[in-house]
């Protein structure tokens, strides 16, 4: 359940990266507005490029966290935990076989 809830998190954070075309096209029509150089251009798509990447990291981070939290308050069990109880299980079914009970 909770990769299921992260996924449609990241699928939402990665339409942002997609709207990086238009950020690139608005850029352009300021830097054409603005008079602004190649170079002045550049410069401050690549500061709002980081701007945005810092803030979909820090977005993803807290998602992550926030859904973490909820998943505890509910009692669901992490994957982590989900796979240690499969190895638990399996190792007591060999167990059991090999003692032919």
């Amino acid at each position: 359940m909770i990769e299921t809830i992260e996924k449609t998190l990241l699928a939402g954070i990665g339409a942002l990266a997609l709207s990086q075309k238009k950020t690139d096209e608005l850029l352009d029509e300021l830097k054409q507005k603005m008079n602004l150089s190649e170079e002045e251009g550049r410069a401050l798509l690549d500061k709002f490029r980081s701007a945005t990447d810092e803030q979909r990291d820090k977005l993803g981070k807290m998602a992550k966290e926030e859904i973490e939290k909820s998943m505890k308050r509910f009692g669901a069990v992490t994957k982590k935990e989900f796979d240690a109880l499969k190895r638990k299980v399996a190792k007591l079914e060999k167990t059991i076989k090999e003692a032919g009970i």
